[in-house]
């Protein structure tokens, strides 16, 4: 059996974080047997649906390398388009097929009409919530013949269609995550199917569409195991075979609870806008609620895909740990590719204002991020450590430095720097190498006075990139400019 597997996000909004891993996690287990990964947009709640949200989703999954076999997509223009062969992807487009399944339903007698009202619901289900009851649907409707319920939509009443639960029927599945799950008909309502706009519920649609796509293993949050026993009577009362269910726990927040935007950041688009890098998100979501056999942390793609295993899936909820987080992304920044981080570092760089005015100098960017990726957990972080790098003054970090400043060898040493460096032609890092040797020799100015005492007078901090790729970078010029900053303010 070839396995296929779905992620059938509804384009409610932004891409959450868990929304992330369960598209992770359905790829990943595709890929590991060699299956198809379908994307499903279900799209049927109108009074939900975000214009644009499919779009950025698709974006998102982009940008992330979660990429689908069939689905839901976007062509070269950028516009909304399908492939496939077991399409539309879209429930909105699948109407006629939905009426097929719920109206063979109906005449077999498992669906039937309801007429209900809004206000007989909600004061049904208030009345149940002070008796201490469960609220749910009181089956009403349930001994409408077809006939009356088919006057009555010509009349013109509006009608929902419902899902006919027999009494006393328990309901087993087994979940690779949870195992063994039963639950009795005693503890159901009967579903909607149909809503009073014609559009088909998500627990209808579903199971008809997972069907219809082949779809050999359905893995999604564990929100949706409480419904899953009314989808597995579907499959009963159709006749078909079931798929493997496999429920994902949550994304706990520190204080163990599901996370949510009130806590900050959950958003595939907030992560990518603080300058993550794909690669260092991705390996770190696939750990929260996963394992790997050998407690591996750093993983490629395609070593998550060769490593994972449904099997090492925890019960439990995984707590997001934003320290892990940005230390797995740190190690991919400092593993990346200059140039690579050079291209995604120019839009923090404009947008930081710490230009103060300057052209950004695309060989100069290029050595900076050289210099200083190691130090960096993201992007967003990168203005304040290269602000060193822009201006002619020297802004002194805090009373160490002024007081470094003060120390009896410093006009001499900035004498000996201004004289070096204005006989140079240009300032390389092994000029200042050199450099360093010759004010040794000549002036007796030596470790801590000479290095930290050069970075003091060039940038004003104590600590910070190796000052020979400092100087380079700044250029004769600006060191020039610095220097004679600190004569006139700071000595």
């Amino acid at each position: 059996m070839s396995v296929r597997v779905r992620f059938a996000p509804s384009p409610t909004g932004f891409v959450h974080i868990g929304s992330l891993r369960t598209a992770l996690y359905n790829y990943l287990f595709a890929k590991k047997h060699g299956g198809e990964y379908i994307l499903r947009v279900e799209d049927t709640d109108r009074t939900r649906y975000v214009e644009g949200a499919i779009e950025g989703m698709l974006s998102a999954m982009k940008w992330a390398g979660i990429e689908h076999d069939e689905g839901v997509c976007l062509d070269e223009n950028g516009k909304l388009s399908q492939k496939g062969e077991y399409g539309p992807y879209m429930q909105s487009q699948r109407l006629d097929i939905y009426k097929k399944y719920v109206d063979e339903l109906l005449d077999k007698g498992h669906a039937y009409y309801c007429f209900c009202s809004k206000d007989r619901l909600d004061t049904l289900r208030e009345i149940q919530r002070a008796e201490g009851k469960i609220p749910r649907y009181d089956g009403y409707c349930r001994g409408l013949s077809r006939e009356e319920a088919e006057k009555r939509i010509a009349a013109g009443e509006d009608y929902v269609i419902r899902l006919k639960f027999p009494a006393n029927h328990e309901i087993v599945f087994d979940d690779m995550v949870r195992g063994k799950v039963s639950m009795n008909t005693a503890d159901l309502d009967d579903q909607v199917l149909i809503k009073s706009d014609g559009f088909p519920t998500y627990h209808f649609a579903v199971v008809v569409d997972d069907h219809l796509m082949k779809i050999t293993h359905v893995i999604r949050g564990e929100e949706w195991i409480a419904s899953t026993p009314k989808h597995v009577y579907m499959y009963e009362v159709f006749g078909w075979e079931a798929p493997t269910f496999v429920h994902l726990p949550n994304i706990l927040n520190s204080e163990k609870k599901k996370l949510s935007k009130r806590q900050g950041d959950v958003a595939v688009e907030d992560f990518e806008n603080k300058g993550y890098l794909p690669q260092g998100l991705v390996n770190y979501i696939a750990l929260v609620g996963w394992s790997p056999e050998d407690n591996r942390e750093i993983f490629s793609m395609q070593e998550l895909i060769d490593s994972f295993s449904v099997e090492r899936v925890s019960r439990s909820g995984g707590v997001f740990d934003t320290n892990k987080l940005n230390w797995i992304n740190q190690h991919y920044m400092k593993e990346a590719d200059d140039e690579y981080l050079a291209d995604l570092a120019v839009s923090f760089i404009e947008d930081s204002g710490v230009l103060k005015g300057e052209e950004l100098d695309r060989y100069k960017l290029v050595k900076m991020m050289a210099i200083v990726k190691e130090g960096l957990q993201y992007m967003a972080q990168l203005p304040e450590k290269i602000s060193i790098f822009f201006g002619d003054d020297v802004k002194p970090e805090g009373e160490e430095v002024l007081e470094f400043l003060k120390l009896e060898h410093m006009p001499t040493l900035l004498g000996a720097l201004e004289e070096k460096i204005k006989a140079a032609d240009e300032v390389s890092s092994d000029f200042v190498s050199a450099m360093f040797k010759q004010i040794q020799k000549e002036y007796g100015i030596k470790g801590k006075n000479l290095f930290m005492g050069t970075r003091v007078v060039l940038t004003g901090q104590m600590h910070g990139p190796e000052i020979p790729h400092v100087v380079e970078i700044l250029g004769k010029e600006r060191v020039l400019k610095r220097i004679g900053y600190v004569k006139q303010n700071l000595i």
